[in-house]
């Protein structure tokens, strides 16, 4: 598989470029948010494919706004047997009812909810949501506290919520992070990449070629762990905010 090896903004939309020995450019937009990235002979300077990019600025946003609109997973009705992700691993459901306090456990490749019986799958589902928030948020300290020194930044805040499209956000001014609950369910270093992404966004608000720079200094294998990211299962719920 090939690597980007060139990384341009273009009207607000990052841009990964990897040089080939071809004829031709060739322009893709990628599921499942619509990356995009430009396959372009090795001889080509990087206003050509600023230029080219721009004349299909139209396509692009097309193509990536049909990529939103798609059709995510069907909700999960949180019964026995359906699939549910927790850190990078599929997981079996398993659903038992007995007497007793809520809870939800990892046994073997099973994750299971015990409650008492007669529940209904808003409730569960509600259940559910609340453990990985709590996974999450026991994830993140030790992270900001190992690349706070290592960035030379200090995170003053930091929140889990429902995000439509986006996987982390920041505020520059206040140092503060957001994180979007859905992290729970991919790999722990997808986390780790969206802090490290985060934290540089203190130094440069945009993804810029100093942006670039950065990323490439803290975390050399960003992009792959970006791509491994945005191609790891969609969320089957509804995205409410």
């Amino acid at each position: 598989m090939s690597t980007a090896n060139g990384y341009l903004t273009v009207a607000g939309i990052g841009v990964d470029v990897v040089y080939k020995n071809i004829k031709n450019m060739h322009i893709s937009v990628y599921p499942p948010i619509g990356r995009v990235r430009v396959a372009a002979p090795d001889r080509l300077d990087e206003e050509a494919i600023r230029l080219a990019v721009v004349q299909r600025l139209p396509w692009i946003k097309k193509q990536r706004q049909q990529l939103r609109d798609a059709e995510r997973q069907s909700e999960r009705e949180m019964v026995t047997g359906e699939s549910h992700y927790v850190w990078g691993q599929r997981l079996r459901f398993k659903l038992i009812e007995a007497n007793g306090r809520a809870h939800v456990d990892i046994v073997g490749s099973k994750l299971q909810l015990s409650l008492p019986s007669g529940s209904e799958s808003a409730h569960r589902r509600k259940l559910l949501e609340a453990w990985y928030r709590k996974q999450i948020k026991e994830a993140i300290p030790p992270l900001i506290e190992k690349w706070e020194p290592i960035i030379g930044q200090k995170v003053n805040g930091w929140t889990v919520r429902r995000m439509k499209t986006k996987w982390g956000s920041c505020n520059p001014d206040s140092a503060k992070l957001w994180f979007n609950i859905e992290l729970a369910k991919k790999h722990p270093g997808c986390l780790e990449y969206i802090v490290v992404h985060e934290m540089t966004h203190f130094y440069e608000r945009t993804h810029n070629d100093r942006f670039v720079e950065l990323m490439d200094k803290y975390l050399p294998n960003w992009r792959a762990t970006r791509d491994e990211l945005n191609g790891a299962p969609l969320a089957e719920e509804e995205w409410r905010s």
